[in-house]
């Protein structure tokens, strides 16, 4: 808003200013000190000159009406005071406006109406017999400056219209970068939200179930209660490895590479030995020919697994469960099946749920999630190795 006020202030001082140089070159031409008029300026003169002059302050507002004004003032000024003066700079100066303002046409039909009374007037005075006030070279230069200043208005529009064009040009790319900025900042934060989602539900759970068998089992069963702290301590400990590897990408200093293995398939019997710790016997199946998968697919994978057999021990109600791998030529299956209760009403809209089909969907594959016919639940995953689907 202030930068608009003083813009428009700056337009109206310089309108003033150019009205003011206009006027004055104009009476200077005029009223010549050497070699003096032999006529003084008229006082209809000095009127015309101030009229026309003035005028020019209201030039960028009204573009074509003081066009319009301007040759109205030469037509009356010519004929009819003494001495002749350079007041036609005025009307040059406001068909320049017309033209610079984008309205190229009317700047024409305002040259070709100057034009045609310069000639009508140039007839009378021959059918009156009376000496010509324009000759043939005058008036060829007349239109050669009649066009130029028409052209050179055009080329000052189109200047302009090219830089607001450019302007718009940056103002849209700054507001893409942005939004492309914003929306990687989200991806992002919804990457690092399900990684600690799967990391921290899938180990505290763990925690959680040992934790409770542990203090039913003490003191009748000090063996196992001893086994189920042993748990905690492993599954606590892989915990925050995963979770410092999780919260590193995070981190604005350098520091050592993490030492553990990635996440991936090939740490599928850390998964089921979790699993069968927290009491679920889990059987895996593997078929097809195991091909190296990319490094955000065995990850998708491992994650998928790993959250199913989470609530398989936190939820399902069951002592067993069995994960299915499938290698195929374009695409890995992964499959996660329970023999428990199910979930309530065909409820698939945990947290956990919705990050495995996040997961998916983000490498070109698809989740399903729901009740089992038979009873039970079942998770499978499509994720493709060669590309999107």
């Amino acid at each position: 808003m202030v930068r608009r006020m003083a813009e428009a202030s700056h337009a109206r001082t310089l309108d003033a200013a150019v009205a003011v140089v206009v006027g004055l070159i104009v009476v200077a031409g005029t009223v010549r000190l050497w070699p003096p008029v032999s006529v003084p300026l008229q006082p209809a003169g000095w009127a015309l000159i101030v009229a026309a002059s003035v005028g020019l302050y209201f030039r960028r507002r009204f573009p074509v009406v003081i066009a319009a004004f301007t040759l109205a003032v030469c037509v009356v000024y010519y004929p009819a005071t003494e001495p002749d003066g350079p007041i036609v700079l005025a009307f040059v100066v406001a068909l320049y406006t017309v033209a610079a303002a984008g309205k190229l046409v009317a700047a024409i039909v305002v040259a070709a109406v100057s034009l045609l009374l310069v000639v009508a007037g140039e007839i009378s005075l021959i059918v009156a017999r009376e000496p010509r006030q324009v000759d043939n070279f005058e008036l060829f230069l007349l239109v050669g400056w009649l066009i130029a200043v028409v052209a050179l208005g055009a080329v000052a529009d189109n200047r302009r219209a090219y830089q607001r064009e450019a302007d718009q040009r940056a103002v849209e790319a700054e507001r893409n970068r942005e939004e492309a900025l914003r929306r990687r900042a989200t991806e992002e934060r919804l990457r690092i939200a399900r990684e600690l989602h799967d990391v921290l539900g899938h180990h505290l759970s763990l925690i959680n179930v040992q934790a409770s068998a542990a203090l039913h089992r003490q003191p009748a069963d000090p063996a196992q209660s001893s086994g189920a702290l042993v748990a905690i301590k492993d599954s606590s400990r892989e915990a925050l490895r995963e979770l410092r590897a999780t919260l590193g990408v995070l981190r604005q200093v350098d520091e050592a590479a993490p030492t553990a293995p990635a996440a991936g398939l090939d740490r599928l019997g850390d998964l089921t030995a979790a699993a069968e710790v927290a009491g679920v016997a889990v059987s895996t199946e593997v078929s097809g020919s195991r091909v190296d998968l990319p490094a955000e697919i065995d990850l998708a994978a491992y994650r998928i697994v790993q959250e199913a057999l989470t609530n398989v021990t936190r939820h399902a109600g069951t002592h067993s469960a069995s994960v299915r791998i499938r290698y195929a030529a374009d695409h890995l299956s992964v499959e996660i099946l329970d023999s428990g209760g199910g979930s309530a009403e065909g409820d698939t809209d945990g947290n956990g749920i919705r990050g495995m089909t996040e997961r998916a969907v983000a490498i070109g594959g698809e989740l399903t999630a729901g009740n089992r016919d038979g009873g039970g639940f079942r998770v499978a995953a499509w994720l493709p190795i060669g590309g999107d689907r």
